[in-house]
């Protein structure tokens, strides 16, 4: 796979750890989100574990 393409994914798990991060750090967390985006997060990582 395209070494750009492979970098634009390790970019958008950053970000989302970052959401799940700056969310998690809430006083009142919404679970719905965090949950949603540790699914995108996981998706993410399977993708990047199948391009190497």
């Amino acid at each position: 796979m395209e070494n750009g393409h492979i970098s634009a994914l390790v970019a958008k798990h950053a970000g989302l750890d970052a959401r799940i991060k700056a969310e998690t750090s809430r006083p009142m967390p919404d679970a719905i989100l965090v949950a949603t985006l540790k699914k995108q997060k996981l998706r993410l990582k399977e993708e990047l574990r199948q391009d190497h």
